[in-house]
């Protein structure tokens, strides 16, 4: 038998996700696309059953959810799908408001020709899944979207706070966009951010993430009010400190 010559085809490709890594990532759709809603219990056996997969696979998994956010323990009953209280919320909201709306601003004065290409690919790829009105693609379009920014913007302690809430900030959006024709408003809130940006005007892009940041909380804020017997008020964005960073 003549050997055949070794080659690339060998080499052990490390962009494949691991079972542990596509457990997490079914899960985590499920809950973003409201598969399974909050309040839900996660009973292994029944995940275990439905994926296809072991027990010590579904519980890494539930223990990253819970590192997350998204997934809660409650006493001796198990994990179940975090329930975001309107507080919560409100607070997530409001530390966006200030954060995003700062990470927008340094990436207008910062961005090199590089990343603003970057940009505007990521941009490309967002609108065609803001008018696809697909839940989970826009939620996870707009998560690449900030990423962008958040690399461009120079400031990694904004991002590591950001990256710590961002499961909740996603299942919030997640909220948000899946209200009716929601995506549509977002897509003319995120465009006026985009136009500030391209045309390094970092107060207008400021005040334009601001602007959109408010929307899509009261908009949330309205919906989980709704399924939880509750009122809210109305969130009210952060004094402007655009100026003072120019």
């Amino acid at each position: 038998m003549q050997r055949t010559p070794l080659d690339d085809s060998l080499k052990v490709s490390r962009n494949q996700p691991t079972l542990r890594e596509m457990v997490l990532d079914k899960l985590r759709q499920a809950i973003m696309s409201f598969q399974l809603l909050p309040g839900d219990r996660l009973v292994e056996r029944d995940l275990c059953k439905r994926l296809g997969v072991s027990r010590t696979s579904v519980r890494e998994a539930l223990r990253h959810l819970e590192a997350e956010g998204l997934v809660e323990s409650e006493g001796g009953r198990g994990p179940r799908v975090a329930v975001i209280t309107l507080e919560d919320a409100r607070d997530i909201y409001e530390l966006r408001c200030v954060l995003e709306s700062m990470v927008v601003q340094l990436f207008t004065q910062k961005a090199t020709d590089k990343q603003m290409a970057d940009f505007d690919h990521a941009w490309e790829i967002l609108k065609a899944t803001l008018r696809s009105g697909d839940t989970v693609a826009i939620v996870n379009a707009v998560s690449d979207f900030y990423g962008v920014l958040y690399e461009g913007a120079g400031n990694r302690v904004a991002g590591q706070f950001l990256s710590l809430l961002q499961a909740r900030v996603n299942y919030l959006r997640a909220t948000s966009v899946s209200q009716k024709e929601r995506y549509l408003d977002s897509f003319q809130e995120m465009t006026k951010i985009v136009e500030a940006i391209k045309a390094r005007n970092a107060e207008a892009a400021h005040e334009a993430c601001v602007e959109h940041i408010k929307a899509a909380a009261n908009v949330a804020l309205a919906a989980l009010a709704e399924k939880q017997g509750e009122s809210v008020e109305p969130i009210s964005p952060p004094v402007s400190v655009a100026r003072s960073l120019q």
